[in-house]
Protein backbone atom coordinates (compact mmCIF):
# COMPACT_ATOMS: atom_id res chain seq x y z
CA UNK A 1 0.00 0.00 0.00
CA UNK A 2 1.58 3.66 -0.97
CA UNK A 3 0.68 6.41 1.25
CA UNK A 4 0.65 9.81 -0.35
CA UNK A 5 2.88 12.49 1.60
CA UNK A 6 1.09 14.96 3.04
CA UNK A 7 1.57 18.79 1.70
CA UNK A 8 4.16 20.85 3.39
CA UNK A 9 1.80 23.55 5.43
CA UNK A 10 1.57 27.02 3.90
CA UNK A 11 2.91 28.36 7.17
CA UNK A 12 6.09 27.63 7.09
CA UNK A 13 9.18 25.19 7.05
CA UNK A 14 9.46 22.57 9.69
CA UNK A 15 11.51 23.94 12.42
CA UNK A 16 14.11 21.90 14.30
CA UNK A 17 13.91 22.20 18.45
CA UNK A 18 15.98 20.74 20.93
CA UNK A 19 15.41 17.31 21.84
CA UNK A 20 14.03 16.41 25.14
CA UNK A 21 13.36 12.88 26.95
CA UNK A 22 9.80 13.75 26.80
CA UNK A 23 10.12 13.22 22.74
CA UNK A 24 11.51 9.21 22.88
CA UNK A 25 8.16 7.97 22.45
CA UNK A 26 7.59 9.41 19.27
CA UNK A 27 10.90 9.30 18.44
CA UNK A 28 10.43 5.58 18.90
CA UNK A 29 7.45 5.54 16.85
CA UNK A 30 9.67 6.68 13.85
CA UNK A 31 12.53 4.59 15.03
CA UNK A 32 10.80 1.02 14.55
CA UNK A 33 9.23 2.24 11.38
CA UNK A 34 12.55 3.35 9.89
CA UNK A 35 14.89 0.35 10.80
CA UNK A 36 15.16 -3.16 11.62
CA UNK A 37 17.37 -2.96 14.30
CA UNK A 38 16.21 0.38 15.70
CA UNK A 39 18.34 2.30 18.58
CA UNK A 40 16.46 1.55 22.33
CA UNK A 41 15.00 4.23 23.92
CA UNK A 42 18.30 3.74 26.13
CA UNK A 43 20.59 5.23 23.12
CA UNK A 44 18.44 8.60 22.78
CA UNK A 45 18.51 9.23 26.99
CA UNK A 46 21.57 8.04 27.18
CA UNK A 47 23.17 10.38 24.12
CA UNK A 48 20.86 13.32 25.92
CA UNK A 49 22.06 13.10 29.21
CA UNK A 50 26.04 12.82 27.24
CA UNK A 51 24.96 16.39 25.91
CA UNK A 52 25.36 15.63 22.55
CA UNK A 53 23.76 17.66 19.96
CA UNK A 54 20.15 16.43 19.51
CA UNK A 55 17.25 17.65 17.72
CA UNK A 56 13.74 16.59 16.56
CA UNK A 57 11.92 17.96 13.45
CA UNK A 58 8.46 19.53 13.88
CA UNK A 59 5.71 20.74 11.78
CA UNK A 60 4.68 24.44 12.31
CA UNK A 61 0.72 24.07 12.41
CA UNK A 62 0.23 20.50 14.61
CA UNK A 63 3.80 20.22 15.95
CA UNK A 64 3.87 16.31 14.35
CA UNK A 65 7.47 15.15 14.69
CA UNK A 66 8.77 13.92 11.73
CA UNK A 67 12.55 13.83 12.13
CA UNK A 68 15.17 14.31 14.17
CA UNK A 69 19.50 13.91 14.44
CA UNK A 70 22.00 13.58 17.17
CA UNK A 71 26.05 14.17 16.62
CA UNK A 72 28.53 14.07 18.75
CA UNK A 73 31.08 17.13 19.06
CA UNK A 74 35.03 15.88 18.72
CA UNK A 75 38.31 18.29 18.71
CA UNK A 76 37.81 20.24 15.79
CA UNK A 77 35.03 17.94 14.01
CA UNK A 78 31.54 16.69 14.57
CA UNK A 79 30.17 12.87 14.26
CA UNK A 80 26.61 12.59 13.18
CA UNK A 81 25.35 9.64 14.92
CA UNK A 82 21.43 9.27 13.55
CA UNK A 83 19.46 10.92 10.76
CA UNK A 84 15.77 9.90 10.83
CA UNK A 85 13.15 10.88 8.55
CA UNK A 86 10.05 9.56 9.02
CA UNK A 87 9.29 6.70 6.30
CA UNK A 88 6.41 8.32 4.64
CA UNK A 89 7.75 12.06 5.03
CA UNK A 90 11.01 10.74 3.23
CA UNK A 91 11.98 12.49 0.15
CA UNK A 92 10.34 16.57 0.87
CA UNK A 93 13.76 17.82 1.77
CA UNK A 94 13.97 17.27 5.38
CA UNK A 95 17.31 15.69 5.75
CA UNK A 96 18.65 18.21 3.86
CA UNK A 97 17.22 20.66 6.61
CA UNK A 98 18.57 19.01 9.23
CA UNK A 99 22.17 18.55 7.03
CA UNK A 100 22.06 22.35 6.73
CA UNK A 101 20.90 23.42 10.18
CA UNK A 102 23.75 20.90 11.61
CA UNK A 103 26.48 22.25 8.98
CA UNK A 104 25.45 25.48 10.72
CA UNK A 105 26.25 24.35 14.03
CA UNK A 106 29.38 22.92 12.83
CA UNK A 107 30.28 26.19 11.94
CA UNK A 108 29.36 27.99 14.85
CA UNK A 109 31.21 25.90 17.11
CA UNK A 110 34.30 25.66 14.90
CA UNK A 111 33.83 22.23 13.63
CA UNK A 112 35.79 22.12 10.12
CA UNK A 113 34.30 18.12 9.30
CA UNK A 114 31.66 16.14 9.65
CA UNK A 115 31.88 12.22 9.47
CA UNK A 116 29.24 9.85 9.63
CA UNK A 117 28.76 6.12 9.31
CA UNK A 118 25.99 4.41 6.87
CA UNK A 119 24.99 0.80 6.27
CA UNK A 120 27.04 -0.57 2.97
CA UNK A 121 23.08 -1.95 1.76
CA UNK A 122 21.39 1.56 2.49
CA UNK A 123 21.65 3.03 -0.79
CA UNK A 124 19.10 5.62 -0.67
CA UNK A 125 20.95 6.69 2.44
CA UNK A 126 23.97 7.17 0.59
CA UNK A 127 22.76 8.63 -2.25
CA UNK A 128 21.51 11.39 -0.25
CA UNK A 129 24.97 12.01 1.40
CA UNK A 130 26.98 12.54 -1.71
CA UNK A 131 24.72 14.49 -3.20
CA UNK A 132 25.29 16.75 -0.09
CA UNK A 133 28.91 16.26 -0.69
CA UNK A 134 29.88 13.88 1.46
CA UNK A 135 32.67 11.63 0.26
CA UNK A 136 33.18 7.36 0.99
CA UNK A 137 36.44 7.70 2.42
CA UNK A 138 36.42 4.36 4.27
CA UNK A 139 34.71 1.29 5.31
CA UNK A 140 34.08 -0.59 8.80
CA UNK A 141 33.89 -3.73 8.58
CA UNK A 142 31.23 -5.78 10.60
CA UNK A 143 30.07 -2.08 12.11
CA UNK A 144 26.28 -2.53 12.16
CA UNK A 145 23.94 -5.49 13.64
CA UNK A 146 21.29 -6.62 11.85
CA UNK A 147 17.89 -8.55 12.90
CA UNK A 148 19.68 -11.70 11.89
CA UNK A 149 22.83 -13.41 10.39
CA UNK A 150 26.53 -11.44 10.02
CA UNK A 151 26.89 -7.75 10.94
CA UNK A 152 26.87 -5.62 8.10
CA UNK A 153 29.76 -2.74 6.91
CA UNK A 154 29.45 0.69 7.41
CA UNK A 155 30.54 2.85 4.74
CA UNK A 156 32.11 5.84 6.50
CA UNK A 157 31.70 9.46 4.90
CA UNK A 158 33.39 12.71 5.39
CA UNK A 159 32.42 16.23 4.64
CA UNK A 160 34.39 19.10 4.94
CA UNK A 161 32.45 22.07 6.41
CA UNK A 162 34.37 25.09 5.59
CA UNK A 163 34.16 27.92 8.10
Amino acid sequence: MSAIAPERPATGEPRLVPMHSRDVPEIMAIETRAYATPWTPGNFVDSLAAGYLAFVLREPDSAELTGYFLAMKGAGEMHLLNITVAPEREGQGLARLMLDRLCAMCREQGCEQLWLEVRVGNARARRVYQRYGFAEVGLRKRYYPTASGPREDAVLMSLAVPA
